[in-house]
């Protein structure tokens, strides 16, 4: 357990000395501030609070930028340690290969969980500073904010997975790319375009709500958009939300497993690769 917190501390204190991580932060903070202010215009017409189409307006964000940044961060975080020698150099030392990719994987989610959260909780400090929250609407926020370090956090672990399969960073950085595409833009694609070819012969609700469960984007889609009542109103997703089967939990226990495997599977990978 030592080795793992002194790696992800050196994991943390590189990370940080990245300006592209501060900048990512303050990316964060600027565009939540934004849709936090423009969020308060709808109020008097939809009967939605600010910090409802807050949380509507940074899920959809979140969905594209956030898993870019964890996969930016991990792409090569082995297969660059191994080009560059250290790799080597650190596994001279006592430490089991799978305690190097939790000890980087932990660094790496305590950075992108204070990017995330410093970044977000800005809008909410300022929406609840002017009495624009209820006890419903904050919890909402909160469940964004903590399922939004989730997310990364799966695709942190996927990163992890691609870094270990190849032996170049040109070829990693490219997965990478294509695992973002995949999840984030063409996943959804192709499950619309087969529902459109099945016309609802074969896939029956318990079906496509499972398979929105294989692709991670979809499962943070589901748990704040649909999972809290005031923000599936003005989503347009409550007619989702009271047909859903899985709850908060479950989602979150899904997010969970796509975190566990494949991290499991990378740190398998990495003690029977050959460097």
């Amino acid at each position: 357990m030592n080795a793992i917190l002194v790696i992800g501390g050196a994991e943390i204190r590189a990370a940080l000395r990245n300006r592209w991580i501060i900048a990512a932060t303050l990316l964060m903070a600027a565009l939540a501030l934004t849709l936090a202010f423009l969020g308060s215009a709808p109020t008097g017409t939809v009967g939605a609070g600010p910090l409802e189409v807050t949380v509507v307006s940074l899920s959809s964000l979140t969905i594209f930028l956030v898993p870019l940044i964890a996969l930016l961060l991990s792409y090569d975080a082995i297969v660059g340690e191994a080009e560059r020698g250290t790799l080597l150099l650190l596994l001279a030392y006592p430490v089991a290969r799978w305690q190097v990719v939790a000890g980087k994987f932990l660094g790496h989610v305590v950075v992108l969980g204070l990017a995330t959260t410093l970044g977000y909780g800005a809008a909410g400090v300022v929406l609840g500073a002017i009495g624009a929250a209820d006890a419903e609407s904050a919890l909402a926020f909160a469940g964004m904010v903590g399922s939004s370090v989730l997310l990364g956090a799966a695709f942190l672990a996927l990163g992890y997975l691609v870094s270990v399969s190849v032996r170049d960073r040109g070829m990693a950085g490219g997965l990478a790319i294509g695992v973002w595409l995949v999840l984030v833009l063409l996943y959804d694609m192709a499950l619309l375009g087969l529902l459109v070819a099945d016309q609802g012969r074969t896939i029956t609700e318990a079906a496509f709500n499972r398979l929105l469960l294989l692709d991670p984007a979809d499962i943070y889609r589901l748990f704040n958009l649909a999972g809290f009542a005031k923000v599936s109103l003005f989503s347009g997703m409550a007619g989702l939300a009271e047909q859903a089967q899985f709850g908060r939990a479950a989602l979150l226990a899904a997010l969970g497993v796509w975190i566990a495997a494949p991290l499991t599977l990378a740190a398998i990978l990495l003690s029977r690769k050959q460097l």
